[in-house]
């Protein structure tokens, strides 16, 4: 009986310790409003997934996600053909599906919401993009 109650303590401290871990770093919808006060009024995050709200985010969590998690999107920004080109990519390496006519729709989000043209704006939470960089030559020690 005593194994049973050490088990059932243990167990009981380790979902606490994992449910109190995912509270820390899961940021819900209403701190990411306050946090990023350059966000758009008229912007919001998706709190599943991350991403910015939209009509079309349905067809993004439904042709992204399938393979790989928000995540990925949200670190990236290309233009519309740097996105086109890595559907292709996926397509001819990791077997992604052919979009068909939804391929236009998610482009056009991608575009939207995950260019360098955004991020330059702080739309979103990124820092702004390098412009003048000064290059110097390292010495051999």
């Amino acid at each position: 009986m005593k194994v049973i109650n050490i088990y059932l303590f243990v167990g009981t401290i380790l979902i606490t310790f994992f449910a109190f871990k995912q509270a820390k770093y899961s940021t819900p919808q209403s701190a990411l409003k306050t946090q990023n006060s350059y966000l758009s009024d008229s912007l919001t995050i998706d709190s599943e997934t991350g991403l910015i709200n939209d009509t079309n985010l349905m067809m993004i969590k439904a042709q992204c996600t399938a393979c790989h998690n928000t995540q990925l999107i949200q670190q990236h920004r290309f233009t519309r053909e740097g996105w086109k080109d890595k559907i292709r990519w996926m397509q001819k390496n990791h077997k992604l599906w052919d979009l068909g006519q939804s391929e236009k729709v998610v482009l056009d989000y991608l575009e939207k919401y995950y260019s360098p043209k955004m991020a330059s704006q702080k739309i979103l939470n990124r820092r702004e993009l390098l412009k003048t960089i000064q290059w110097y030559k390292l010495e051999n020690p």
